[in-house]
């Protein structure tokens, strides 16, 4: 757009002038042609707005709709409050997060408190302060030799490719800014992941990317030679995502560009294959042991693995063989079925995979159960925008809270829902340069900061009014849920929660009698 925009503003130029010559009182239509000018160079060299950038004059409008955005938004944003985009009140809170904008609200409660599904928590006549830089917890079992000591909020996996350069570049400068962490995503380690230091996790998804050989397998060189960066922190298995259970992909040869080829470690000319599922392992024995190999050769960092819950006994079959074996991943990732990537098949997205809350309190649960849950972190991920959300995942059961729609939305997204089209107006999920040049790292970076901070921020404010000193004393009963117009419950009494141990002996818990019956150490299958 910024190419076509000066191709119009010159030709409209050149035609003025031949006109002029026949016709000198035309002069001031040229005249009043200098304040679009003015405003499209205005927009062409500043750098907050992504979309003013790539869209000189024009993109203004949006921003005019913006000025009133109680009543635009009410319209525009909330009938979709059901779907993939974030209601009116999350896209608000990031936006106004990530620029440091007032945050407070008018007119009290904006929800009906009596709707069944309104959440809440109870605060305390003893408020507590808490320090949101305490807001952290170490990941490290008893075999990791250098324990990661992770925010409790950190970027979940988007990887290269899907996200243009200057989106990875402003992401994990935020990082490095904030003291948080960057998931690389499946799609390989870029040397824009690297430029500019933040804490990394690597992850390695079914095609090995960055670490694999000629015929798609894992290659021990190639991620050895990676894993021992400093930048990199931490290793994630992605066994699954919530967006696409069990669906592999594939990448067609005509994407495959000369920069694709040398980060992700895949020939030019080829169509590449993303498994649905891994080769380097089959059994629930042989993912604990690939597990240990890849923690050895990292020299010891964190080892962790992603999944979306599927079949209750292969999560348990896992279980199992961590307790036969002794060996343990540093941290579970449970994402949830609602989750979201650039591209998924309509059936997978909407109908495949169990959806977080659930996912989240059954391997709780299960690592519970099976007396691990002391050695292993559970990390979580699915739509989490606002302190609550944060709030509630911790009270449920996880340790930590991975985002990516959020992240996603302080560097400027517009929720366009573009990107699987690489035309994403903000230059976010794109490779076109004409539209990436429109994200201005410097700035977004600090965006990306600040929403960290300020949403920390309000966690430790909202935990201190609780009554409590830190996130680690957050239980189920600390969340409240109205299930009937004239009935509460808590979320310990909505969900079990079993005890430690309780899947060792018997009798086992009723509701988890038959998968642990078919859960077997050396298959997935029953």
């Amino acid at each position: 757009m910024r190419r076509e925009f000066w191709i119009i503003v010159f030709l409209i130029v050149v035609l003025e002038l031949a006109f002029y010559k026949f016709w000198p009182s035309g002069l001031w239509s040229l005249i009043a042609l200098a304040p679009v000018v003015f405003i499209g160079l205005r927009d062409v060299f500043q750098a907050k707005h992504a979309i003013r950038r790539n869209f000189p004059v024009v993109g203004n409008f949006r921003y005019l709709f913006e000025m009133i955005r109680p009543e635009i938004n009410q319209y525009f944003v909330e009938s979709n409050s059901d779907g993939t985009p974030f209601s009116r009140e999350e896209r608000s809170v990031v936006y106004q997060r990530a620029k440091r904008e007032l945050d407070t609200l008018p007119f009290g409660t904006q929800k009906n408190v009596y709707d069944m599904g309104y959440e809440w928590v109870n605060h305390s006549i003893l408020a507590e302060h808490v320090d949101p830089k305490s807001l952290r917890f170490a990941i490290g079992g008893p075999n990791c030799q250098q324990p990661y000591n992770a925010s409790i909020l950190n970027i979940s996996a988007m990887s290269f490719g899907a996200l243009s350069t200057n989106a990875v570049r402003a992401l994990n400068g935020g990082a490095k800014d904030g003291g948080f962490a960057h998931n690389t995503g499946e799609g390989g380690l870029a040397h824009y992941h690297l430029e500019n230091g933040g804490d990394l996790i690597w992850q390695i998804g079914t095609g090995y990317f960055s670490a694999r050989n000629h015929d798609g397998t894992f290659s021990e060189a190639e991620f050895a030679k990676r894993a021992v960066l400093p930048q990199v922190k931490m290793i994630e298995l992605k066994v699954s995502q919530g967006a696409k259970p069990g669906h592999g992909g594939i990448l067609p040869a005509a994407k495959i560009t000369e920069e694709i080829s040398r980060i992700r470690g895949v020939p030019m000319g080829q169509d590449v294959l993303s498994p649905p599922s891994h080769s380097a392992f089959s059994t629930p024995i042989e993912m604990m042991e690939f597990i240990k190999r890849l923690r050895d050769l990292s020299g010891g960092k964190p080892v962790g693995f992603k999944l979306c819950i599927g079949k209750r006994r292969e999560f348990l079959s896992i279980c199992k063989a961590m307790e036969k074996t002794g060996i343990t991943p540093d941290y579970i990732d449970i994402d949830g079925g609602e989750g979201g990537t650039g591209a998924a098949p309509l059936e997978f997205s909407n109908h495949v995979g169990t959806p977080e809350i659930e996912g989240l309190i059954f391997a709780h649960n299960a690592l519970v159960g099976f007396g691990l849950r002391d050695r292993v972190r559970v990390l979580t991920s699915g739509k989490v925008t606002t302190a609550f959300g944060l709030i509630k995942r911790l009270a449920l059961g996880a340790d930590g809270v991975y985002a990516a729609r959020a992240f996603m939305l302080s560097l400027g997204c517009i929720q366009a829902l573009r990107c699987n089209s690489n035309h994403c107006p903000t230059g976010v999920a794109t490779q076109d340069p004409r539209l990436v040049q429109g994200l201005v790292v410097t700035d977004k970076r600090k965006r990306v900061t600040a929403y960290h901070a300020e949403t920390l921020r309000s966690v430790a404010e909202v935990i201190g009014a609780m009554g409590l000193k830190s996130q680690t004393e957050l239980r189920p009963w600390h969340i409240l849920r109205r299930v009937s117009p004239l009935e509460i419950r808590h979320y310990g009494e909505i969900f079990e929660y079993v005890e430690r141990g309780a899947l060792l002996k018997s009798p086992l818990p009723k509701s988890y009698a038959r998968a642990m019956e078919t859960a077997r150490v050396d298959s997935f299958r029953s």
